[in-house]
């Protein structure tokens, strides 16, 4: 089996493979604060619920943007799987043809690999974490670059802390824009109006790539459903995207195809 591990700034989600089929995945918080042990016992927890074997597995690929978390990360895979991590990067370097020099992210370059691997190009990838990213790809599979916002549930954070007087919601859509107290006035403008900026950055990376209609979007991300089932510009909602990206990376490195 291979165990995939995408690391970000709040989740870290763990996959396992057999060949090209998921069998199982599961998610722990980004915790810099808890010990190798403890999430080397957290993953065992899940192996030991579901009959699986840590035994079992032949390798783990690491892609993180939480530098933070690797010391710990990389410390319990070699404790207690007794496997030393690819990490995208340092052992394995996705190449995505560019015009400008600079560096993705690994979760969005893993991304890209796996949205190219899958679908018909041209694409826009949306990615709804901490951060909300938004990569576009042509038709030939150059990158044409994206852009960074905070993440929905990151700003309604930051209003809730900075505004003394407004409570934390949840992230529920109304299904009216005019609310009448102070909660659902807050979920309107929080959610649909960062749903409603989110569809006119959709819109204008369509006309600056001049595809038109022929470009699919892509969503993943832990608040893509709460986006995608308030809205109409999200084609193919795929969970498992950047999971599937380090499974294809995996294997082009077997194969001496990508270093």
């Amino acid at each position: 089996m291979l165990l995939t591990i995408d690391v970000g700034n709040s989740n870290m989600v763990f996959g396992l493979f057999e060949g090209n089929q998921l069998v199982g995945s599961f998610r722990l918080m980004s915790d810099s604060g808890r010990t190798s042990d403890e999430l080397g016992f957290s993953v065992c927890d899940y192996f030991n619920r579901f009959n699986l074997k840590v035994q079992d597995v032949d390798d783990v690929i690491i892609s993180s943007v939480a530098p933070r978390m690797m010391n710990i990360l990389n410390a319990a895979m070699v404790k207690y799987l007794n496997k030393k991590p690819l990490v995208i990067y340092e052992d394995i370097h996705p190449v995505i043809p560019c015009e400008v020099s600079g560096q993705l992210g690994a979760d969005r370059a893993v991304s890209c690999i796996a949205a190219m691997e899958k679908y018909d190009m041209p694409l826009i990838i949306l990615d709804f974490g901490t951060a909300t990213t938004i990569d576009a790809l042509s038709k030939e599979g150059n990158y044409l670059g994206g852009c960074i916002l905070a993440g929905l549930r990151t700003s309604n954070d930051a209003l809730f802390k900075q505004a003394a007087m407004l409570p934390q919601i949840e992230l529920v859509a109304p299904d009216t824009v005019l609310g009448l107290d102070t909660i659902t006035q807050i979920q309107i403008g929080s959610i649909l109006g960062y749903i409603g900026g989110m569809k006119y950055l959709v819109e204008r990376t369509k006309e600056e790539m001049g595809c038109g209609d022929e470009v699919k979007v892509i969503g993943e991300g832990g608040l893509v459903h709460l986006v995608a089932g308030n809205s109409n510009f999200i084609d193919i909602v795929d969970d498992n995207l950047i999971l599937d990206g380090l499974r294809i990376l995996y294997e082009r490195f077997k194969k001496g195809e990508q270093r």
